[in-house]
């Protein structure tokens, strides 16, 4: 399997995101810088966490209008796993691909900390090697991680099952401690806090490590050649 970790000017967590996937998954990645037209030759794509183009007008504000992000609205359309972290997070809601918004902190803080996650739903691609309702440990380290959306949204939410995370002791002030959802089609998938940080136990734990594994299982599953 072979990922893009897409590259912005600004981007500060795309090393993390390439060590996950080729130091702890052992899979082909490779970086990809924003200017790129295409995306046709990757099975999965990751957008990492930063402050893309220094995070001016609003967080992903500018990054919405990448030349690549064609190419990410693509690979979305065609099935593709996409997965944005933080930064990658608040870019794909403003690029229409996720629901909601990203806003400031309730404490109007910038918060850097470990913080559990419930799994609220282990039936998508990034999930799945999760137990329904197990609490993990990821780091969080965001500013405008407040996860905002209207009540019809919310409802579309729950009713599809498209919270995929929520925190037990909400940080930020995101409504219904949403960490994490995905589109309806459940192939892209947004979260605030950083599964790339929690992948070594030397690293202090790797609860992080299964949702690339899950993406890993859901690509091979797609891709049994059957006699």
């Amino acid at each position: 399997m072979k990922f893009a970790v897409i590259v912005f000017p600004g981007s500060n967590c795309d090393v993390d995101m390439f060590h996950a996937i080729q130091d702890e998954l052992g899979e082909e990645v490779e970086y990809v810088w924003h200017d790129a037209s295409s995306l046709d030759a990757y099975d999965a794509i990751l957008l990492p966490g930063g402050f893309s183009y220094g995070d001016y007008l609003r967080c992903g504000a500018i990054s919405r209008f990448a030349n690549v992000m064609q190419a990410v609205k693509k690979a979305a359309d065609e099935g593709k796993p996409v997965l944005g972290v933080c930064n990658g997070f608040q870019i794909l809601t403003e690029a229409g691909l996720l629901p909601g918004a990203l806003i400031r902190n309730n404490n109007l803080k910038f918060m850097c900390k470990t913080e559990e996650l419930m799994v609220a739903n282990n039936n998508t691609m990034f999930t799945s090697l999760y137990e329904q309702g197990e609490v993990i440990r990821i780091p969080i380290a965001h500013g405008e991680g407040n996860y905002y959306c209207d009540e019809e949204t919310l409802a579309r939410l729950e009713e599809n099952k498209q919270i995929a995370f929520r925190y037990v002791n909400n940080p930020n002030g995101s409504v219904a401690d949403i960490a994490g959802v995905t589109n309806e089609r459940g192939n892209v998938l947004g979260m605030m806090p950083h599964p790339e940080r929690a992948v070594d136990s030397l690293l202090g734990g790797n609860d992080g490590l299964n949702v690339f594994k899950s993406i890993l299982k859901a690509w091979r599953e797609s891709h049994v050649v059957t006699s």
